[in-house]
Order: structure tokens, then sequence, then C-alpha cells
């Protein structure tokens, strides 16, 4: 199995990357909370422009035709600039073959993602154009559910992951059954653990960044050996969950099971995004619990892809089951 990048999977991925640190600026992150269900519809579009959504669609429907490998890259340089919106669900449905699908492909559609469950909660339900709900028994597709029968979290978790609770979701057109609902969960799980990679990365620069730059007793911190350690341990697990998600993308190109080999990549990718951006904030000190840095954006995001479809605690539970 090799997991190294060929040329034209990095090429990809440093296009994307020039794209979204022009982009996406902490200031035009920050002000996607002023837009409905912080989502930046021009920056949708723009993504889809670039072929984010379709990458998996094949080249007959109007997509990229690649696969899982060069998704869980293209997602891990999303993570890494802690792009807000739910990159997941529109990235799934474009893959899938529906009505809304081209749409969600070219950017021009949001697509929400949320397991069966009453109540529901409902993430960045203001700025969605449809809601795909997966279910053990199958996934429909449901407009988003409506104002006046939802209740927003007032202080949700993550400032840019505004969050609805909704008592009963809408009813939606069946999509698929169990074997679509296990495909959503395994894909959404895996580039979930591609974000997590991103974000632990992005953590990790800007506190390489700051240990380099701040001077304390005429030497810069990253010169002592305590915060040299901390970034250290924290870049090793972060090489680990990269290539356990890289070795999930190949399993599922090649056979399309890697079941068990996505469920590893989940928990350390969860893990690793954990460590990574909690050591960013202990590095700045003080300054790294304000609110004006963004190391508790990317910690935020962290923590809340831990839930929804394709969870981190599904992932152990179905790792284990498997023992």
């Amino acid at each position: 199995m090799d997991l190294e990048p060929t040329d034209d999977q990095a090429a990809l991925t440093a296009e994307l990357a020039r794209f979204l640190a022009d982009r996406v600026t902490p200031e035009v992150r920050r002000s996607a909370t002023d837009q409905p269900g912080a989502v930046d519809r021009d920056l949708w579009q723009a993504l889809g422009e670039l072929g984010t959504f379709g990458l998996v669609v094949p080249e007959d429907r109007g997509g990229v035709g690649l696969g899982m490998v060069e998704a869980t890259l293209v997602f891990e340089e999303l993570g890494r600039a802690a792009v807000p919106g739910p990159l997941v669900g529109t990235f799934l449905a474009a893959g899938l073959d529906l009505a809304v699908s081209p749409r969600a492909a070219a950017g021009e559609a949001v697509v929400g993602l949320v397991p069966a469950g009453q109540p529901a909660f409902v993430e960045h339900r203001a700025g969605l154009d449809a809601l795909l709900v997966v279910a053990s028994e199958g996934v429909t597709l449901a407009g988003p559910p409506d104002e006046a029968a939802c209740r927003p979290v007032a202080r949700p978790l993550d400032p840019l992951t505004p969050v609805d609770v909704v008592d009963a979701l809408p009813d939606g057109e069946p999509v698929g059954g169990p074997d679509l609902a296990g495909r959503l969960g395994r894909d959404a799980a895996l580039l979930a653990a591609a974000l997590q990679v991103g974000l632990a990365g992005g953590a990790l620069a800007m506190a390489t960044d700051y240990a380099q730059g701040r001077v304390q007793f005429g030497r810069p911190i990253g010169s002592f050996q305590a915060l040299k350690h901390l970034l250290a341990d924290a870049q090793v697990a972060v090489e680990v969950a990269r290539a356990a998600v890289a070795a999930a993308g190949v399993e599922i190109d090649e056979d399309g099971d890697a079941g068990r080999a996505v469920d590893a990549a989940r928990i350390v990718a969860s893990r690793a995004a954990e460590r990574a951006t909690r050591t960013c904030i202990q590095v700045h000190g003080g300054i790294g619990f304000t609110w004006e840095l963004d190391a508790h954006l990317f910690l935020k995001r962290a923590l809340v892809l831990d839930v929804g479809v394709g969870s981190a605690e599904e992932a152990i539970a179905s790792f284990a089951a498997s023992l």
C-alpha cells in the first residue's frame, strides 16, 4: 500500500491550500457568524467551482472522477483552514443520484447531515437547502426544519457551528436503505477524520510559529525542552492519524469496504486533533485562552466533529465489536 501522494495529488492540495490561504483569513472565518447558518455562500460556490464537492462524482455526471484518497487530502486542507459549514453533508449529497446532487457538487446548494433521532440536533439549519437524515434502516432527504419548530442553542460549543434542537425532523423522501446508510456513515467518519487531521495541523503550525517568535529570558520559548516535547508529541500523533486516514482511503478505493480501517482512522484522528489543538492553546499561555486568538476555534471545531453521523463514539464501539 503506497501512502505517498502522487504529483497530481500534491498539485491538487497545493492549489486548494493557496486558494484557502487567500480566501479564508481569520477575519473571513469569523465573519461567517453574520451569515445565515454561518455559511458563506460565495465561498461555498467558489469551492464548488474548484471541484471540491464533486471530487468523487464520475466525470460523465460532471464531476472530477477521483476517489476517497483525494477526498481525504482535500478535506485535510479544508480542516487546516477551519472552513465553516456542513462540508461533509454537501460532499456526500453531491455523490448521490438526487435532484439536489448537481447543485451540491457545484456549490449552489448547501446540504446538512444528521442522524435520525428525537430530538435531533441540526447544525447550520438557517443556511441549509436540504438535509440528509441517516438512520440504521435507511437514508431520507428532507428540507431544512422550519424555524418555528426549532430551538436555537444560545451558546453552541463552536460559534462557527450554530445548532438548532428539533423535536421531530421533517418527513423526507427515501434515498436508500441500510447499505447506503452504512456507506454514508463510513464516508462521513473518514471525512471528519481528515478534517480533524487538518485542524490539528493548522493548530500545530500556529503554535510552532508562536513558539519560534515569542522570546522569554532572552530565548525563543520554542527552544525550551518542555515546549519542544509538547509540540513533538502532538506532531507524532498527527502523523500517525494522517497515515491512518490515508490508509483507510486507499482501502475504500481498492475494495470498497475498509470499515475497520475507517474506525481506526476515526479514533486516532479524534485523539490527535484534541491533543494538538489543546497543545496550541497551552503553548500560547494566557493569550491562548482569549477570544481574539483563533486557537479556541480549532479546538471547538475538532470537538464538534466528534458527534453526528460517523461519530468517534460509534467508531470506538464498532472497532471494539470487531475484535
